[in-house]
């Protein structure tokens, strides 16, 4: 069955950051077989080809040609595992945060630090999503994939997956060449929580549940990060940087207070928002775009501006940024294709 094509669709309000932007032509499959009709639709027509997830982690352009597929399965069912595990199979237009509070709900360890970020199921292991210590790659045990050249349907372990910082296969090697269809995550029915990053073992008490744990990260993301729906943002525009052992120590004989954190590799992460708040760039803004007022890791939308300007507000962040430091930010919201 061919699924529903509609045109000139607006997109304004399909990603995070607010930015305007029109389709030439949407579909959102609901299951399989009509996401094959609509990818040999688009093949047979010669159109070009767009994958949107949830939107929280892209910047779109004004227009979009072609064909927009935004996958709209969002099953999700449990599956006993060996011992106290459980594996969670949630089709890719789960919104994830729905998926992260239904688990914890359940008593389910594994993704409670995962809360309140924005987009779907699918997009989450292209960024390798993480958040408070935690990070997908934690948990998922595989991925399903419609390989988008020949419509086969593959598993991919989380080897396969080559997850990195905020990075993994999606981005590099099968970049445009799969659909994400699902995820397997395993979590666990016994007390595993993780309460070392910020202040989360202030806010909860050493017998905390689950929900109790996604509660209270959801209390801190609300208290430093904007709503999208008030005002628009992609969450932290830039990742963290990883700089070799040695600059670390020149940077932090000059500044001290400097968070920094030793990695496996033996280079030292910084904190890009300590950086743009060093460099007076907290609340910071030009024209339709700016620096948050208490997060400065996050760039928001005022609303009116375009994709363009946003990336040319960020080139003069990280501009600032490497002036002053030497180190180079590297952004995490993508471009289409």
């Amino acid at each position: 069955m061919i699924p529903a094509i509609s045109t000139q669709h607006d997109l304004g309000h399909a990603n995070t950051l607010g930015l305007p932007c029109v389709a030439e032509r949407f579909t959102a499959p609901e299951n399989l077989s009509e996401l094959t009709q609509a990818l040999e639709t688009a093949y047979a027509r010669g159109w070009p080809l767009t994958l949107l997830g949830g939107g929280s982690n892209l910047i779109l352009p004004g227009r979009l040609p072609g064909l927009v597929v935004q996958p709209a399965m969002a099953g999700w069912w449990l599956e006993d595992g060996e011992g106290d595990s459980v594996r969670v199979h949630a089709e890719a237009g789960m919104n994830w945060h729905r998926l992260v509070m239904a688990l914890a709900a359940r008593g389910l360890w594994g993704i409670e630090n995962l809360a309140l970020i924005p987009g779907h199921c699918g997009a989450a292991p292209i960024q390798n999503i993480g958040a408070y210590g935690v990070e997908l790659a934690d948990v998922l045990e595989a991925v399903e994939v419609l390989h988008l050249a020949d419509g086969r349907v593959t598993w991919l372990d989380r080897d396969a997956c080559e997850f990195g910082y905020r990075d993994s296969v999606f981005k590099g090697a099968l970049s445009g060449r799969v659909v994400i269809m699902r995820l397997v995550l395993r979590l666990s029915r016994h007390a595993r929580p993780r309460l070392g990053y910020g202040d989360l073992s202030n806010r909860v008490g050493a017998c905390a549940s689950p929900l109790e744990v996604a509660e209270a990260v959801c209390a801190v993301r609300r208290e430093k990060l904007p709503d999208p729906c008030d005002l628009g943002n992609a969450g932290s525009f830039f990742k963290n940087p990883r700089v070799a052992a040695e600059q670390a120590e020149r940077l932090l004989a000059q500044y001290p207070g400097m968070p920094h954190f030793p990695q496996p590799d033996g280079r030292v992460k910084l904190a890009a928002g300590w950086l743009i708040d060093q460099c007076g760039l907290k609340g910071w803004r030009d024209g339709h775009f700016g620096v948050h007022e208490r997060q400065a890791l996050v760039l928001v939308h005022f609303g009116g501006g375009s994709a363009d300007e946003l990336l040319d507000v960020a080139a003069r962040v990280a501009a600032r940024v490497k002036g002053r430091f030497g180190v180079v930010l590297e952004r995490e919201p993508r471009l289409p294709g």
